[in-house]
């Protein structure tokens, strides 16, 4: 009897279910591998791709099986060339060539690629699909975790260390002493990528060829390699516990607040504060009250209901989202993380479309949140875009500072013809006037505003004071410039100088007032007070 031939493809090589198969006895006889699927499989890995080199991994299982007697193996085809290995998938061109050749030796198809199966089936060839089976067994990863582990850290010839305790509560411990070898890493991060191919509740979320991100479950994996760090590490993130807004214990107004009025919230906090485990609790809030939510996230690792929908940024472009998101006008957006500018003008883009949007984003504190979309948007525009600074601190809300656009008088001013168009940042729950941004010159400042604010020395005039010390360093070694009033200023500069900068009939010193838009009391410097002088 004529012994059956089966063709494989890229697809169950790299999910290593045709040597699975063949211990089963699900198949026997000759094997053929196109040399399409070598030739992905070797770009892949060249790429620093781990699929790649699992699937590798797998083509040597077989030939080690063939040796044993257990099958035949055989690459047949031609080599692709470099444009259909780059655009194979948006192509199809590898498939193709594999679909033909399963045809032509008049051999079963396996692939665990449904398009790839029935368009087989559509040739007439005889197709096998597999579906994949969810592995239950645990990640080695995972024994490095307990009920307290927030994160753990590993990296080759070092101990592997992990931060126990709660968001601004933890303590860096090690798992254990012995060091990692490099061998040992990756085989660490072999399994979870491996294994994020098959569970259903886990994807690859960014794979380049010095770093992956792997969302396994709840983990959220960072592998990185050379030549991107000095060495093999795994950064493996799980979230303690997941909390309500309940759990919180806003106080009402705040409550009413998100749920009514804000419309522009930025969660700002540094690097393990709880930001994101309150954006979550946020999501849900809303979506229980009968809202519809969607996120963006890099990577999408929020720990959310199936009833919310998450977008990853990593499979498409700020374009493509913003046109989702437009389209299927959702009540509640959730931005986790606002990073780099395209991240800011999406954000933007949304909130000015009329979602109602939260951003998650780093920061020191809450003015810094909104120092960040300073010089990328107009400084107009941020109140519309911004209406909610919310600064959470060792997973508590520390601070909630309200937006709001006037036009007045900045304070520690005094002239009404000073008026301009004033950015109040305000705390909501003292009420009290935190901080005020407007425009200097060619500046956006942004001053804090004290309760002694215009008796004596104010930021106003100390910024004034600047602004005219870096005008007078044009024309004098050193100067010290003090604000009397909005009218006056004193300036003191090496006596020496003082004829030169007066000029011939104080012409020179007339200009200078007039280019700087304040009259100048020109007087010796003071050895005894600081100056500022030319570098």
């Amino acid at each position: 009897m004529e012994e059956e031939s089966f063709v494989i493809d890229t697809s169950v090589v790299i999910e290593q279910a045709v040597s699975k198969m063949i211990e089963d006895g699900e198949i026997s006889g000759r094997v053929i591998v196109p040399k399409a699927v070598l030739a992905e499989l070797e770009h892949q890995a060249n790429s620093g791709k781990e699929i790649g080199l699992l699937g590798l991994e797998e083509l040597q299982t077989l030939q080690k099986i063939s040796s044993e007697g257990k099958i035949s193996i055989e690459f047949v085809g031609t080599r692709p060339n470099l444009y259909q290995i780059e655009f194979a998938k948006a192509g199809g061109e590898i498939d193709a060539m594999i679909r033909d050749i399963a045809y032509n030796e008049n051999a079963t198809l396996i692939t665990a690629d449904k398009i790839q199966g029935e368009s087989a089936k559509a040739l007439g060839v005889k197709t096998r699909i597999i579906i994949i089976e969810k592995y239950e067994k645990e990640l080695e990863l995972e024994k490095f975790f307990d009920e307290k582990t927030m994160s753990v850290h590993l990296k080759e010839d070092c101990p592997p260390l992990a931060k126990r305790g709660g968001p601004g509560n933890w303590v860096l411990t090690k798992v254990r002493e012995e060091n990692l070898t490099q061998a040992h890493i990756q085989g660490i991060a072999k399994e979870a990528v491996e294994k994020s191919r098959i569970d259903p509740k886990a994807f690859i979320e960014v794979s380049r060829p010095g770093s992956t991100i792997v969302q396994y479950r709840n983990y959220r994996i960072i592998i990185v390699k050379p030549p991107v760090s000095d060495g093999w590490e795994i950064t493996a993130v799980k979230p303690l516990k997941k909390l309500n807004i309940e759990d919180y214990s806003l106080p009402q107004e705040i409550l009413n607040r998100l749920k009514e009025k804000a419309q522009g919230v930025i969660i700002a906090g540094e690097t393990g504060s709880g930001k994101s485990t309150f954006a979550s609790a946020i999501a849900e809030f809303y979506a229980d009250n009968n809202k519809v939510v969607k996120t963006v996230e890099s990577p999408r690792d929020l720990v959310l209901p199936d009833k919310i929908t998450q977008y990853s940024k990593n499979f498409a472009t700020s374009e493509e989202i913003h046109d989702i998101l437009f389209l299927s006008r959702p009540d509640n957006v959730i931005f986790d993380e606002v990073r780099d500018t395209p991240d800011f003008k999406l954000y933007v883009d949304i909130r000015l479309g009329g979602s109602s949007c939260i951003g998650v984003l780093h920061s020191a504190s809450p003015i810094d949140a909104i120092q960040r979309f300073i010089g990328r948007i107009d400084t107009g525009m941020i109140p519309s875009v911004l209406d909610t600074i919310i600064f959470v601190e060792k997973g508590t809300i520390n601070k909630v500072f309200v937006l709001k656009m006037s036009v007045k008088v900045p304070s520690g001013m005094s002239e009404a013809d000073l008026a301009r168009p004033v950015i109040d940042v305000t705390d909501f729950e003292t009420k009290k006037l935190m901080y005020e941004i407007y425009s200097y010159g060619e500046e956006t400042v942004v001053i804090p505003v004290s309760e002694t604010q215009g008796r004596g020395s104010s930021p106003a005039k100390n910024l004034a004071a600047r602004q005219i010390e870096k005008e007078m360093l044009k024309y004098v070694s050193e100067v010290e410039a003090e604000v009397i009033d909005e009218h006056k200023a004193i300036v003191r500069i090496p006596e020496d100088e003082i004829g030169k900068i007066i000029g011939k009939g104080g012409q020179r010193i007339a200009e200078i007032e007039k280019k700087i838009g304040i009259g100048l009391d020109v007087q010796p410097t003071n050895s005894e007070r600081p100056k500022k002088r030319r570098r």
